[in-house]
């Protein structure tokens, strides 16, 4: 099983801590969160990592090999001059992948107990084009699904209520969680150049017709530790 760990934020909202230290290092009781993020794709079955860098692209890397990538076969997809959000770094590794099996894509930042293990299996049973984790929480940006998966998405500090589709049956309006399972078959389908988000071909394509379903992770801890008062919440949590 692959998995791909998105390690290339500035991590802008953390500075100054970030200016020297990328944010996928940045350790939460003594572990930096990239070790903590590997070490779960590990336990649930990854035997290779692909971890995009861009800001300090270097640290990343070396701390990494040091580590002997975690026991397990690691690549590095290298994003210059910048970031290239979630959905252009996917398709810029798109070489480092095996495309044999379903493969794992998470957010360094994000720090969790929710069963990556269940979530690989809920996608093989169902086979959709992706599972993205969700969970029901406060927040201004949230993705609409329905009986037949995603439709849609609501920005509220933008007024933006966006929906690809007609629903089949009842919405439910859920923060997305930060880790996807993905068919190698996104790969063919990804008609988007540049920077740009996973959104937006998982809506483009969930219009035309694919299936991107929802893996509810209520109850399971979660914490983005993209701000100082989250990371400081973190650190009590885990100390």
């Amino acid at each position: 099983m692959d998995a791909m760990i998105l390690a290339a934020g500035l991590g802008t909202r953390l500075r100054p801590l970030t200016d020297h230290t990328p944010k996928a290092l940045i350790d939460v009781a003594g572990v930096p969160m990239i070790e903590r993020v590997a070490r779960r794709l590990i336990d649930a079955g990854a035997d290779r990592l692909i971890v995009n860098t861009a800001h300090l692209a270097q640290k990343i890397e070396d701390y990494v090999r040091q580590r002997g990538g975690f026991g397990v076969e690691a690549e590095f997809s290298r994003e210059d001059p910048g970031p290239l959000e979630t959905g252009g770094a996917l398709l810029a590794a798109e070489g480092l992948f095996r495309k044999d099996a379903p493969f794992f894509l998470h957010n360094a930042d994000i720090l969790t107990d929710l069963p990556l293990d269940g979530m690989y299996a809920a996608h093989g049973a169902a086979d959709p084009l992706a599972t993205v984790a969700v969970l029901d929480r406060p927040s201004t940006r949230k993705l609409l699904f329905d009986d037949d998966g995603l439709l849609g998405r609501v920005d509220e500090t933008k007024a933006l209520d966006l929906r690809v589709r007609e629903p089949v049956g009842a919405v439910q309006a859920l923060p997305f969680a930060g880790v996807h399972v993905l068919a190698p078959r996104i790969f063919g389908l990804l008609t988007e150049r540049g920077a740009f988000s996973i959104l937006d071909p998982y809506l483009r394509l969930a219009g035309a017709g694919e299936r991107i379903l929802p893996f509810r992770v209520d109850g399971h801890a979660w914490l983005d530790i993209g701000r100082p008062e989250q990371l400081e919440e973190a650190r009590r949590r885990y100390a």
